[in-house]
């Protein structure tokens, strides 16, 4: 019997390494794939030990006994290699990452970034962190909790402060978003390596939550994240940071809400009661994001329309196509949008690598400022919630884009019809 489960289990971590290189992209089978493939690829080194120590007490136990458990070693020595070729594949991503920052913002940006702000001399992560990459904590950052940012006392309505636990004075801000479809999530949950990096360099980050679906409907979602954006610019001043730069970020349903908010700074009808208040951003770093509710690549094979439309945007599509097309980053790409950083995973299996593709062209063809590209190869959906070799470069250069961003900025408080997209 021993054999043959070391066989079983040798099958089923050759799958998961298998589907961790290449995940199915079609129908319901993409989600379905999103959850093995995401923790295998970025905790490869997790997982050879795991299966290492089930083989290691199956072995005495009389697994090779038989001809099916020497088969099993042998699948999983292939599987082990697999899985080490994960590890080198995350660790080219700095590379990755560093070309694309040369193609957005050219070859000399490394000297031009503020490099107080910077990457530069900074380890995103230690190796002690990354054996317990669950365990978010930095001794360097004060988190200020449940701060309410609406006036309303409701939970939905709070944010979150990550600063500098010492000297934070005139510090530069980014506003994160968390995902979760739409549908759930928490300021806790997501973007947490980040924040305390960047916090840790010098930075205020605050962490938002917004009225979700289906009790919520679309835009109460982005009516929120502009109504806290609107807060920082009024109040951050009061918590060390700076209200003249504020940057953007989120990922999945996040980064959705990030590029919304980017491109329609101050557009009145998604600022109801509160028309006229700066809601503009400095830059915005969407990861893995929804840019097309109308449907782009696997979006409709697996019913996205269907879910947005019942659960999120409560209407059909058939119906009322001007509402998902409303909905959209693409669909308000103007020329006064900020400098943006796109981040997308090459094997997304829940946010197809196509949208991030087609958004990022759409913005070439008519912004003016630049736009930074960068597609991870074997990167899953939502690889930088928590800490791994991936995360670390991804933490490292969105630090060096905001670095580059806040010192080559030629004006420190522009014109609202300046930052303006298209409506």
């Amino acid at each position: 019997m021993t054999s043959w489960l070391l066989l079983a289990l040798s099958l089923v971590g050759l799958a998961l390494t298998a589907n961790a290189y290449q995940p199915p992209q079609w129908g319901f089978t993409s989600p379905l794939a999103f959850f093995p493939g995401w923790l295998v690829s970025e905790l490869p080194v997790h997982t050879i030990v795991g299966q290492a120590v089930v083989t290691a007490v199956l072995v005495p136990l009389g697994a090779l006994d038989h001809a099916a458990g020497w088969v099993g070693l042998a699948l999983c020595i292939v599987s082990w290699l697999g899985l080490g070729g994960l590890v080198v594949q995350a660790g080219r991503a700095g590379g990755v990452l560093e070309a694309a920052l040369d193609d957005g913002l050219g070859p000399a940006w490394r000297e031009q970034r503020d490099r107080r702000l910077s990457s530069a001399g900074a380890r995103v992560i230690d190796r002690a962190q990354l054996v317990v990459p669950f365990v978010m904590r930095d001794r360097r950052v004060e988190k200020l909790r449940n701060v309410d940012y609406w006036g309303d006392g409701r939970r939905a309505h709070r944010l979150d402060i990550y600063r500098p636990r010492e000297d934070c004075r005139d510090a530069p801000v980014l506003v994160y978003i968390h995902g979760g479809g739409w549908v759930i999530g928490d300021k806790r949950e997501q973007g947490l390596p980040m924040m305390l990096y960047l916090a840790a360099q010098g930075w205020v980050c605050v962490t938002i939550n917004y009225r979700l679906s289906p009790r919520a409907t679309w835009p109460d979602h982005l009516v929120d994240c502009k109504r806290a954006v609107a807060w920082v610019r009024e109040n951050i001043a009061g918590y060390g940071g700076n209200p003249g730069f504020v940057a953007v970020s989120g990922g999945s349903a996040g980064g959705h809400l990030a590029a919304m908010v980017g491109l329609t700074p101050g557009l009145d009808r998604f600022q109801p009661d509160f028309e006229g208040r700066d809601t503009s951003v400095d830059a915005c770093i969407p990861f893995y994001g929804i840019y097309d509710f109308t449907g782009t690549g696997t979006l409709r094979d697996w019913g996205f329309a269907w879910f947005i439309g019942r659960t999120v945007l409560k209407k059909k599509m058939r119906d009322h196509p001007e509402a998902f097309r409303d909905a959209s980053p693409m669909a308000h790409i103007g020329p006064g949008a900020p400098p943006f950083m796109v981040v997308h995973g090459a094997n997304d299996s829940l946010a197809p690598v196509a949208q991030a593709r087609g958004f990022v062209a759409g913005l070439r063809d008519v912004c003016k400022q630049p736009v930074v590209y960068a597609e991870l190869p074997g990167a899953q959906h939502a690889f930088e919630v928590f800490r791994s070799i991936r995360t670390a470069h991804a933490v490292a250069a969105v630090t060096d884009f905001l670095a580059w961003v806040r010192a080559t900025r030629a004006d420190q408080e522009r014109p609202a019809e300046s930052r303006a997209g298209t409506g």
